[in-house]
């Protein structure tokens, strides 16, 4: 079994409501959350479907695959000695240990790993 594991599927919005909207409503599919105008999270069974305007997507415009890791800082290292890109290298923010990344074609990718308190 892998150490990583699809979470989350980010997809870039200009408009929270409409999107929400678009998947709560159209869809049918219950809302996890939101935070503020810029985030919200689609429950999309065992893979969260996130909506993100430009503050809080982390390569806003494509579709981000989020990646739960035990190791962000060598998941990270690991894709960029295969060719991939660093676009944001790990650091810690309020909740998790996060970097972001190209794989070796361009896609973005977010390790995150829970912060250990």
């Amino acid at each position: 079994m892998s150490d990583h594991e699809v979470k989350m599927i980010i997809l870039s919005t200009d408009n929270l409501d409409e999107s929400i909207a678009f998947y709560t409503e159209t869809l049918g599919m219950p809302l996890k959350f939101r935070d503020g105008a810029h985030f919200a999270a689609i429950d999309g069974g065992p893979v969260t479907i996130a909506l993100a305007t430009a503050v809080d997507h982390p390569i806003h415009g494509q579709v981000v695959v989020g990646i739960k890791t035990a190791d962000v800082d060598a998941a990270a290292k690991a894709v960029e000695e295969s060719g991939g890109g660093i676009v944001t290298g790990a650091y810690d923010d309020a909740h998790e240990r996060r970097a972001v990344v190209y794989d070796n074609k361009g896609n973005g990718i977010v390790f995150y790993s829970p912060l250990q308190r």
